[in-house]
């Protein structure tokens, strides 16, 4: 691949450069990685000027639905509109379980829209590995608003806050005990948290639940530079409350910019990402060493037999792949 090409056809919009990126970001083979970033370093500068919101919630929520309805309101509105669907991903495989982005069928098929399901590689917080340079690539192919929805899995989802402007949380109707989200910690980063599902005989529900969602983020810390959630409903199978979703999250990302909040909040993302990659980064080299393989072999087998503890067997690891990293620099 011609990343020069690659970069202009992003920018230019073409759709066949732009999965093409997205591919070659998410991979993760070794001779990928380096073209990876430096193509992202081309695409960069054309970045930065998306509406990023995450869409959150546990499984049955109908994040895929509201999304669905919420991505064509908003091409309806003349915005274009990007949706990175992290699809879980099979433990002993590896390959995503969803499969592709079908779910959202009616925006996938519109020309001002781009649906992308990719898979979470078994990452925390639901998003995927290279989520966060997705957000780049169609950034800087020229969509205005992004919209993340993750796994809807597990205790760390809030993770995906560290990489969008706006996290909206979907709720269950009746999902019981009212501070369960609050136990999960996702509560305390969601700006807008939203009931769905309430329309039909469930619209009394949907609002009681509302009302007892709003009751339990009183007992979170104030703080003046992040209001409480707003607490909402809708049926994004019906389309109700979409709209007024829409101006709430519009409304808020507008008092952000005003502010100088965005630049503050973005660059300290920013930051976020830098420590990340660098754990990742770590991570790969000290797992893909050849000599660490060779001690964790023997070091992991003292530790089934009892004559090693664990957490001495990796310090044991730790030290000496550090000295064989700076013996090779030294030796350079």
């Amino acid at each position: 691949m011609n990343l020069d090409d690659c970069a202009a056809g992003v920018t230019a919009g073409s759709r066949a450069d732009l999965g093409r990126a997205i591919t070659l970001v998410e991979s993760t083979a070794p001779a990928d990685r380096a073209a990876a970033r430096a193509l992202l370093a081309r695409l960069a500068p054309y970045a930065g000027n998306a509406h990023r919101i995450g869409i959150s919630g546990v499984p049955g929520a109908g994040k895929s639905t509201l999304i669905d309805a919420l991505g064509s309101l908003l091409t309806d509105r003349k915005h274009r509109v990007a949706v990175l669907a992290v699809d879980p991903s099979s433990e002993r495989t590896g390959g995503s379980i969803l499969g592709d982005a079908t779910r959202m069928s009616r925006l996938a098929g519109r020309p001002g829209a781009y649906v992308r399901a990719s898979p979470s590689a078994g990452a925390r917080g639901g998003t995927g590995p290279a989520t966060r340079a997705a957000i780049t690539v169609v950034e800087a192919a020229g969509y205005d608003v992004v919209l993340v929805e993750t796994v809807g899995v597990g205790q760390t989802e809030a993770a995906v806050a560290t990489m969008v402007d706006t996290f909206v949380l979907l709720a269950l109707i009746g999902a019981g005990d009212q501070l369960q989200g609050i136990k999960m910690g996702t509560l305390e980063f969601a700006d807008v948290v939203v009931v769905n599902k309430a329309d039909g005989p469930r619209v009394t529900a949907g609002r009681n639940t509302a009302r007892e969602l709003s009751a339990a983020l009183h007992l979170l810390p104030a703080g003046a530079d992040r209001p409480a959630p707003r607490v909402m409903t809708c049926s994004a199978a019906e389309g109700t409350g979409v709209a007024e979703l829409w101006e709430h999250i519009a409304d808020r990302f507008r008092d952000r910019t005003a502010s100088g909040e965005l630049t503050r909040r973005r660059g300290e993302q920013d930051v976020q990402a830098m420590w990340s990659s660098a754990h990742a980064m770590l991570a790969d080299a000290f797992t893909t060493d050849a000599r660490t393989a060779a001690r964790a072999a023997a070091l992991g087998a003292r530790v089934a037999d009892g004559s090693a503890t664990a957490s001495d067997a990796a310090r044991r690891l730790v030290r000496a792949f550090l000295s064989d990293s700076h013996d090779n620099r030294e030796e350079q």
